[in-house]
């Protein structure tokens, strides 16, 4: 009886996994549709007049950022947590009846919360802060999410059986507190039926509608504090849990160095706090604070690449992993978008470069390359590991996660190099002047210039939409494919490892 394998329960990894891909969809279609809106503008209007308030480029766009970051990435986070917590702390969430029901409760709570972000958006009860748009109540619910997050996350360590934390461990952790942190502190708000004017009267207002406890400056700070670690937290630590237990369980090679992981997790930790300042770079904001932002950015490279280059390393000696698995090609792919959008943002950190990049299209070009290349195809790449274990069946198509690996790469290339020349056109357009020292070009000559990118940009987005329909497809099909054992899936290839 001591020697029987563990039989884990992936019930709520199941559940998160289908909420991963639907919202994927949804957050990815949307981008889509704001992409051409900008290049066409007309799109604005494609419901006709009357549906324009809710299908405009304004009323879509903190639901595509929104769905893409509380949606797909987060359910991403919560499938890969519930399957990796139980198999590094060799535990089953079926032991404990408590454990499986408040990972059962996170879900539908989880899911009703996304419904209320979903028509609150739509029907324009907003607080305008990025990343942030949600109301009192809703955030709330988050709360409680989050702290049904960590029971689940403390709850397994607290009845493991394997003594040490594998560092993915570590960075879960890290995502729940660190998020934890930054909401509570940036969505500190009173609603306004609380308020009163500083004549004492009473403000009044929507039940849900609510004023920030910040203001001007101080507000850009916190909110900025929160906006940049939102990627820290969400972006990028949960992402390197994932690939360090998904890697090496793929690939069957162990992390190149596991102390070079421990110094990347608290050079992490320690900088990326204090780099949020450079997203207000020529502003109110003291100026010592602005710089600290940028010098915090610039150090944050070591840290980051430290984890990428660790992960790279971990196919020392089995290159040929790469060309012959489509998943690793995911994996190692998705490394070196990490390692470009982290030396990205810091060079756009710089004061010198960001009096061009700030407010451009390079912007938007940095955040897509990390979050399409680095951060979506580690999800896909993690869920397509998972798929086989979860499901008990064969991956339906190898060949057609490879085209859509090829066919993805690209739109992300076409997305980035296109934002990359629009972003910098836009920088040097608006800072020309002529021999009076007037603007040379109006801001109408920019928007025409920069139409073929945006075009490109649409195109691009396209084809990694089309990518992820061909996953959801995949993943579909190998849920109604032959069952299969745990034990042929580890020995049949470095695909099964």
């Amino acid at each position: 009886m001591e020697n029987r394998p563990l039989e884990y329960d992936y019930t709520v990894t199941k559940m998160f996994m289908f909420t991963t891909i639907a919202l994927g969809i949804v957050g990815m279609l949307i981008g889509v549709i704001l992409a051409f809106q900008l290049a066409y503008p007309g799109l604005n209007l494609m419901l006709g007049e009357g549906l324009a308030e809710y299908t405009n480029f304004s009323r879509l766009r903190p639901l595509h950022t929104d769905a893409v970051i509380f949606g797909f990435t987060l359910s991403g986070i919560f499938a890969t947590w519930y399957y990796v917590g139980q198999r590094v702390l060799k535990v089953s969430m079926a032991e404990s009846k408590l454990l499986m029901f408040l990972g059962k409760l996170h879900f539908w709570l989880y899911i009703i919360t996304v419904v209320a972000v979903v028509i609150s958006l739509f029907a324009g009860v907003t607080t305008s802060k990025e990343y942030a748009e949600f109301e009192w109540p809703i955030d709330i619910a988050i709360v409680v999410v989050w702290v049904l997050f960590g029971m689940s996350i403390f709850g397994l360590i607290g009845i493991r059986r394997e003594k040490s934390l594998y560092i993915s461990v570590w960075y879960y952790i890290a995502t729940f507190l660190g998020i934890a942190m930054l909401y509570l502190f940036n969505n500190m708000e009173i609603p306004t039926i609380m308020a009163s004017a500083p004549d004492g009267s009473h403000v009044g207002g929507n039940w849900w509608h609510s004023i920030s406890m910040y203001a001007g400056t101080n507000d850009a700070l916190v909110q900025w504090w929160y906006g940049h670690n939102a990627v820290a937290f969400g972006f990028t630590v949960p992402i390197v849990a994932m690939i360090y237990y998904f890697l090496p369980k793929e690939s069957g090679q162990a992390i190149y160095s596991y102390k070079l992981s421990l110094l990347s997790f608290w050079g992490l930790m320690f900088l990326y706090l204090w780099a949020g300042g450079h997203h207000l770079l020529y502003s109110t904001v003291p100026d010592w604070m602005q710089t600290m932002g940028s010098i915090f950015s610039v150090i944050l490279i070591l840290p980051s690449w430290g984890s990428a280059i660790n992960m790279l390393l971990t196919m020392k000696g089995e290159w040929q992993q790469v060309a012959a698995s489509p998943l690793i090609k995911f994996m190692i792919l998705a490394s070196t978008f990490y390692m470009f959008s982290t030396l990205e943002g810091p060079i756009q950190a710089i004061k010198s470069v960001n009096a061009i990049a700030h407010f451009t299209d390079w912007i938007v070009g940095h955040v897509h390359d990390g979050v399409l290349g680095w951060v979506g195809f580690m999800i896909m790449a993690a869920l397509f590991h998972m798929a086989p274990r979860v499901f008990k069946r064969e991956i339906y198509s190898k060949s057609l996660m490879t085209s859509q690996f090829w066919i993805q790469t690209l739109g992300v290339v076409l997305y980035f190099t296109s934002m990359w020349i629009a972003g910098i056109t836009q920088g040097m357009m608006w800072r020309a002047h002529d021999e009076f020292g007037n603007l040379a070009y109006s801001f109408i000559d920019t928007v025409t210039v920069l139409h073929p990118y945006y075009t490109i940009r649409g195109v691009g987005g396209l084809l990694y939409l089309v990518g992820f329909f061909m996953f959801a497809y995949n993943i579909y099909k190998t849920m109604s494919a032959r069952p299969v054992e745990e034990s042929e899936l580890q020995s049949a290839s470095p695909m099964g490892a």
